[in-house]
């Protein structure tokens, strides 16, 4: 990247530091950078200008101004930064402005908050958008999540501590080809390969998701996740939302869209009522993977939550504990439930959703999921209380 010189310097500092006398570079702007001074003072010095006012078409031609001048990266960030300082939630309501926002998983967050009070004439158009980020995330995950948990189901059924009449002596001398002894004419089998032991249903999936605030881009994301996961045959997806009421949306995954929204997002957290919940759905413990994705913040009974989480574990159930399904960064969970649950030996972590199918697939293989955390670079909560 070219050096900039002195003028694109005070230039770009005379952006950043806005129009004030105080900013100290001397600096006139001219043609374009005088309409994107324009459109960042309206926003960043919203507590002097007075910002967009509540102005329809100011707040769309806005919306239009920074798609104009920012990367869609920037955009974002900017739209986000909007909806804090200029409460701009109310405006969303209004379809003109839908139309001219850049949809993303934050967004469709915020449409999701605001189902229950958006006027009819706005439904469908936010629909539209919240298709439009659900179709490009699904782009994004569903190949790799289909892959990761295809090829884990298939080698899950594959014997790998066989009796003797278990035991495929084709693949397992193939296997140990590698291993062979020429001094004495054989081959030392260190893996033994057995026969796949056929089973009704290789794993049933539990995604046990809190919709309260403080979740919704995980959500978002655990919502499009149930909705790949459940198009998969080979096992059985189950998706409950919580707050303190809980509802089983395993009927809505043929569309992801009607599926977020059948959640509600914001209110209290009642943890345990939604495992009490989950645990009909258990009938076998050894094929039951549980993805509890929440905060931990419980506003129901927190003793009675962790003696039916030992009592779900110590049955042979997988439990795994996500504080975050996003790319928000380090989540805010309540340490001491964290701390409870690792010394069940269910590690709780954030994880991004480029991490969630290779997770899966861990889960299916039956793998130490806080040695997957650790090989993948994830902090847990067991480590940071050690």
């Amino acid at each position: 990247m070219p050096e900039l010189n002195e003028s694109d310097r005070l230039r770009k500092w005379r952006l950043i530091l806005g129009s004030e006398q105080a900013d100290g570079t001397d600096c006139t702007l001219n043609g374009a950078d005088i309409s994107i001074d324009k459109t960042l003072s309206a926003l960043y010095d919203s507590d002097r200008t007075g910002g967009l006012g509540s102005s329809s078409p100011k707040v769309a031609r806005w919306l239009g101004d920074i798609r104009t001048y920012f990367p869609a990266s920037v955009v974002k960030v900017m739209q986000q930064d909007a909806l804090k300082r200029l409460n701009l939630r109310q405006m969303l309501l209004e379809p003109e402005l839908l139309e001219a926002v850049q949809p993303d998983v934050h967004l469709v967050a915020n449409l999701l908050a605001l189902s229950n009070i958006m006027p009819s004439k706005t439904k469908d158009t936010a629909r539209q958008v919240v298709r439009r980020v659900v179709e490009e995330v699904q782009r994004k995950i569903a190949n790799p999540t289909r892959q990761a948990v295809m090829g884990s189901l298939n080698r899950a059924i594959r014997n790998r501590r066989p009796r003797h009449n278990e035991i495929d002596w084709n693949r397992t001398i193939r296997s140990n080809l590698k291993h062979y002894q020429p001094q004495y004419r054989t081959i030392i089998p260190e893996v033994l390969i057995g026969y796949g032991r056929k089973r009704s249903a290789l794993r049933n999936i539990i995604l046990c998701i809190d919709q309260s605030g403080s979740m919704a881009t995980s959500v978002v994301y655990a919502g499009i996740f149930g909705a790949v996961l459940a198009s998969l045959t080979a096992i059985k997806t189950r998706i409950v939302v919580f707050d303190t009421a809980v509802i089983d949306l395993t009927d809505e995954t043929q569309d992801p869209v009607d599926l977020l929204f059948g959640t509600q997002l914001g209110g209290g957290t009642d943890i345990n009522r939604a495992i009490a919940y989950c645990q009909n759905f258990m009938q076998q413990p050894q094929d039951t993977i549980f993805v509890l994705i929440s905060d931990l913040y419980e506003g129901g009974n927190q003793q009675e939550m962790l003696k039916r989480i030992a009592t779900l574990v110590n049955s042979g159930v997988q439990f795994i504990t996500l504080l975050a399904l996003n790319d928000d960064g380090a989540p805010i969970y309540d340490r001491r439930v964290a701390a409870s649950l690792a010394e069940f030996g269910v590690p709780a972590f954030a994880c991004t959703p480029d991490k969630f199918p290779d997770l899966m697939a861990a889960a299916i293989n039956k793998q130490d999921i806080g040695q997957w955390a650790a090989a993948n670079d994830i902090v847990t909560a067991r480590s940071e209380k050690s």
